[in-house]
C-alpha cells in the first residue's frame, strides 16, 4: 500500500511522525532534567502533559511541512523530479529544523536559568546583548554546546537527504487526475486535522497547556517555539479605565484615600510618618540579588549560608513574609522605586520610554544627598532612564567609576562594591539616602581571587546542597560570598562616622524559582505554589534600633519605600500602591500581588494564610493553604466570602498597577 502512494506522500508518511516523536522525546528529556522528585506529577497530569504536547509538537511539524505539500507534489518543483529542487527543499527543511533546534536549546539554558520556558519576555536580554552574551559564555560550555547543536543539525540534513533520495530511486506510481485529486485531499485534511488538533470550533490553544494546577505540568506541556510567538503575539499592556473604576473604591479603601474621586481616579494621599526611628537618620539599602528566604538562614537552613545576615536580623527588625511581586532584577528595581509592581508584559517597564518619569517616595527626602551603586552598567534593563528621571540629583556610580578590578560579565565583585560604596558614603554630605545594588550572586557565580578572607567550602557535596535549596556547590558558595560581602560592609560601617545615624535595609531582588529544599514550607517550590520566588527577607538594622523584633506582618516590596520613609521621619506624598508596614490602620488588610509574566499573565496574592491565585482572564483560580502538606489543594469553596474579598483585591490592583505609571509623572503630582 505504501509503495502505491505517491512519492510526496511516501516522504511525509516517514518525515512528519519521526521528527514529531523527536520533539516528544525531547520533551521526555525535559522531564527527566527538571521534574522536582520532591512534588512529582501525578500520571494523569503527566500523560495529560505529554499527548498535549505531542499535538503542539505535531502542528510544528506540519507547519514546517507545509509549503512542501502544497508545492513539491507539482513536478517542476517535486524533490524527486527535479535536482534544483530536490536540494533547495532539502536546504528549507534543514533551516527550518536549526531554527526549531536552536529554541529547543535556548529553551533548556532559559529554564535551567530561570526555571520558566522561553516567552517574549526573554527578548530583553537582547537589549543588553554585550552583557547577556558574555553571561551566557562565562555560565555555560558554548563550545561544547555549539558543537551539539551542529552535530544535531548535520544528522538532520544527512538522513533527511538520504530519505529523499531512497525514496527517489524507488519506482513511480501512475496516479490518474482524479486519484491525484483524491490522494491530495484526504492528505490535506489529515494535516489539516493534525495542525487544527481538535474536533471543535476552536483549535488546540496554547492556553490548554495550563489544565493542571501543578505549575510543571504547564510547563512540560509548551512546545518552545509555538510558546515563543503565542506570548509574542498577545504580549502586550494597555489600562483599561473602566476596569480601574470598577476596583476604585475597593482600592481607594485599601490605600486609605480620603479624597476619593472615581471620575479622576484619585490615589494620591498626604502621609505621616507612623514609626520614627531617627529624626534625620542616613538611609542605605542594600538590594542583594536572588537573596531567596529559603536560602538563608533566616528559614532554617542548616547549611549555614547566611550568618551575618542572620546576626544583622537578631539585632533590628525582621520581617519574615515579604514578597517581591515577580522575579527579574530590573522589574525589582522598578517596584522599590516606584512602590508598584511590575506588570509590562513586553520587555520591563523601565525599559518603556512613556513611563520612565515617575513620582517617587525618594523624592520627598527633602535635604538627603542621593547616590546609587551598582557594580555593572546602569543601563542593563534601562534603570539607568528610571533612576535619573524618578530621583532628582540622583549620584549614579557604576562600571568605570570605581577603582576595583572587573571582576566577571556583571562588573567588580560585591566585596569591592561594598568597599567601594563605604568609601563614597563616609565622605557624603548628611543626611544622606543611598541604594547598593549586588550582583555578583547570579551566573557565572566569579568570587574574586582577593576576597578579604572568605574561604570557599570544599567539603560539602553536590547532593547535600541541592538538598537544600541550592542548585550547585558553586552557586552555594556565592550566596555565602554575598552574605560575608554584607557582614563586611557592616564592619566597614561601623569604624565610619555615618554608622551611628544610620539605617541600614536589606532585602533580595527576588527570590528563586525551583526546589526550595527539605527545611521549608511544601508550597514554596517551584512545582507547587513557588513561592520560593517571592518570598525574601526583609532585614532592618540600626544602631538607632533598641528593641529587636521579628514580624509576621506580610508585606510586598512596593510598601519599601513607605516603611523606610517612616522610620526616617518623612513626610510624603504617596500616589502609587505602597503602605507603610508600620500603619496599624492597614493590619487587618495586609496582602502581596504576586505576577508571573506570560502573554496571559497568573497573577495571585498572599495573605496570611492563603494564597489566592488566577489567570488574568479570570481562569484557572483557587485558593491555596500556604501552610499545607498538600499545597495545590483548592479552598475555594470552604472560604467562598475570602475568595471573593482576595479575587476583588487582586484584579483591582493588576487594573491599578496597569493604569498608574501613565498618570504618575512628577509633573502631574505637583499639580
Amino acid at each position: 500500500m505504501f509503495l502505491k502512494l505517491p512519492k510526496l506522500l511516501r516522504f511525509l508518511l516517514i518525515f512528519i511522525p519521526s521528527l514529531t516523536f523527536l520533539y516528544v522525546f525531547m520533551r521526555v528529556v525535559f522531564y527527566m532534567v527538571f521534574s522536582d522528585p520532591s512534588s512529582p506529577l501525578i500520571f494523569s497530569d503527566y500523560a495529560q502533559a505529554m499527548w498535549l504536547g505531542f499535538r503542539f509538537d505535531l502542528r510544528m511539524v506540519i507547519l514546517m511541512t507545509l509549503p512542501l505539500f502544497l508545492f513539491g507534489g507539482i513536478k517542476w518543483f517535486s524533490p524527486f523530479k527535479s535536482s534544483f529542487f530536490k536540494y533547495f527543499w532539502l536546504l528549507y527543511l534543514s533551516l527550518v529544523f536549526a531554527f526549531y533546534f536552536m529554541f529547543y536549546t535556548i529553551d533548556f539554558g532559559h529554564f535551567a536559568y530561570l526555571h520558566t520556558r522561553v516567552d517574549f519576555t526573554a527578548i530583553r536580554f537582547l537589549e543588553n546583548f554585550d552583557i547577556s552574551t558574555q553571561m551566557v559564555w562565562e555560565s555555560y560550555p558554548v563550545i561544547w554546546i555549539s558543537l551539539g547543536v551542529l552535530l544535531a543539525n548535520f544528522i538532520f540534513i544527512f538522513l533527511t537527504y538520504r530519505l529523499i533520495l531512497d525514496i527517489q530511486e524507488q519506482k513511480d506510481v501512475k496516479v490518474s487526475i482524479s486519484q491525484g485529486i483524491m490522494f491530495g485531499f484526504v492528505a490535506f485534511l489529515i494535516l489539516l486535522v493534525g495542525g487544527y488538533s481538535k474536533f471543535s470550533q476552536y483549535p488546540l490553544r496554547w492556553s490548554e497547556a495550563a489544565f493542571s494546577k501543578h505549575a510543571f505540568a504547564t510547563q512540560l506541556t509548551y512546545n518552545p517555539v509555538h510558546y515563543f510567538f503565542d506570548t509574542w503575539k498577545n504580549g502586550r499592556v494597555s489600562y483599561d479605565k473602566k476596569e480601574v473604576q470598577k476596583y476604585y473604591s475597593l482600592i481607594a479603601d485599601f490605600l486609605g484615600v480620603i479624597d476619593k474621586d472615581e471620575e479622576k481616579l484619585n490615589f494620591k494621599r498626604e502621609i505621616t510618618p507612623k514609626h520614627i526611628v531617627g529624626k534625620k537618620p542616613n538611609i542605605v539599602i542594600v538590594i542583594l540579588e536572588s537573596f531567596a528566604s529559603y536560602k538563608s538562614n533566616l528559614s532554617g537552613n542548616p547549611l549555614n549560608p547566611s550568618p551575618y545576615m542572620n546576626d544583622l536580623a537578631k539585632n533590628g527588625y525582621f520581617f519574615k513574609n515579604y514578597f517581591t511581586p515577580s522575579t527579574g532584577t530590573a522589574r525589582s528595581i522598578y517596584t522599590t522605586v516606584i512602590s508598584l509592581p511590575d506588570v509590562e508584559l513586553k520587555g520591563t517597564s523601565s525599559r518603556n520610554p512613556l513611563i520612565v518619569d515617575q513620582h517617587s517616595i525618594a523624592q520627598d527626602f527633602k535635604g538627603y544627598e542621593k547616590s546609587y551603586f551598582i557594580g555593572g552598567s546602569a543601563s542593563w534593563g534601562n534603570i539607568r532612564g528610571m533612576l535619573t528621571q524618578s530621583m532628582t540629583n540622583l549620584k549614579l556610580y557604576e562600571e568605570g567609576d570605581y577603582s576595583s578590578p572587573r571582576n566577571d560579565v556583571w562588573g567588580i565583585s560585591d566585596i569591592d562594591l561594598f568597599r567601594e560604596a563605604n568609601k563614597a558614603l563616609s565622605k557624603e554630605k548628611e543626611p544622606f539616602f543611598s541604594v547598593i545594588q549586588t550582583s555578583g550572586n547570579h551566573r557565572p557565580y566569579t568570587i574574586p581571587d582577593d576576597s578579604y578572607g572568605f574561604k570557599v567550602r570544599t567539603d560539602i557535596s553536590e547532593d547535600e546542597v541541592v538538598k537544600y535549596g541550592f542548585q550547585s556547590v558553586k552557586e552555594y558558595n556565592s550566596f555565602r560570598f554575598m552574605d560575608y560581602s554584607v557582614g563586611h560592609f557592616i564592619q566597614l560601617a561601623r569604624k565610619s562616622a555615618y554608622y551611628k545615624n544610620t539605617i541600614f535595609i536589606f532585602w533580595g531582588d527576588h527570590g528563586i524559582d525551583g526546589r526550595t529544599g527539605e527545611h521549608t514550607f511544601v508550597g514554596e517550590s517551584s512545582s507547587n505554589l513557588g513561592l520560593g520566588s517571592h518570598r525574601v527577607p526583609f532585614v532592618i538594622y540600626s544602631p538607632l534600633i533598641k528593641e529587636p523584633k521579628i514580624y509576621d506582618t506580610v508585606l510586598s516590596e512596593i510598601d519599601a519605600l513607605p516603611t523606610i520613609a517612616s522610620m526616617a521621619n518623612i513626610s510624603y506624598t504617596a500616589t502609587t500602591l505602597g503602605r507603610d508596614a508600620f500603619d496599624e490602620e492597614f493590619d487587618n488588610s495586609r496582602y502581596a500581588f504576586t505576577i508571573q509574566h506570560s502573554s496571559n499573565p497568573t497573577i495571585g496574592l498572599v495573605g496570611e494564610k492563603y494564597y489566592f491565585r488566577t489567570k488574568a482572564d479570570g481562569t484557572n483560580e483557587a485558593l491555596f493553604d500556604i501552610y499545607s502538606d498538600s499545597p495545590l489543594e483548592d479552598h475555594s469553596s470552604q472560604n467562598e466570602k475570602l475568595l471573593k474579598k482576595m479575587k476583588d483585591l487582586t484584579f483591582g490592583i493588576y487594573e491599578t498597577a496597569k493604569y498608574i505609571p501613565y498618570f504618575n509623572k512628577q509633573a502631574d503630582v505637583k499639580k
